[in-house]
């Protein structure tokens, strides 16, 4: 049995949310027919596009440092935006049951205010400096002096 650390992700509401869109997903590309090639292919991105939502939400719940959980928040925003401007896709390679689509793009609205107040919770001093400079909490730089260079250590003090 998994020890609640690692599954406790899936209580939180941003998660349930996920998999109510993913969900939603799997129903509506059941209805794609199978012989249309590119319906085929858009409905291969939103099935991606809606795991990989739930997949880096439990990656980002899974570390501490700010910048890796920045990063995965990252990718969430980006497969969410992907995932609801595929209708655009669905109703251009003519998806009869495109409307259905509706109901994940009003999902996704409902998912990004509980994104919002996720990533407004992550620990902003619990952090490495992202020397790329996307991914520092407020303040902190990619040029920055690391405070850790200041500690002493010695690994032959340690062994």
């Amino acid at each position: 049995m998994l020890d609640d650390d690692l599954t406790g992700y899936k209580k939180l509401p941003l998660y349930q949310k996920a998999e109510e869109i993913f969900e939603v997903v799997k129903q509506i590309a059941e209805l794609i027919p199978e012989d249309d090639d590119a319906l085929q292919i858009t409905k291969e991105h939103i099935l991606s596009d809606s795991m990989m939502i739930m997949a880096k939400i439990a990656g980002a719940e899974a570390g501490e440092l700010y910048d890796i959980k920045m990063e995965n928040a990252a990718i969430i925003r980006k497969s969410a935006r992907d995932l609801k401007v595929q209708y655009h896709s669905l109703a251009m390679f003519g998806f009869e049951e495109v409307e259905y689509f509706h109901i994940v793009r009003n999902l996704i609205e409902e998912f990004r205010l509980l994104f919002i107040d996720w990533v407004a919770a992550f620990e902003k001093e619990d952090y490495v400096i992202d020397r790329w400079g996307l991914f520092n909490p407020p303040g902190v730089g990619p040029f920055d002096k690391d405070p850790d260079e200041d500690i002493p250590f010695d690994p032959e003090d340690e062994f």
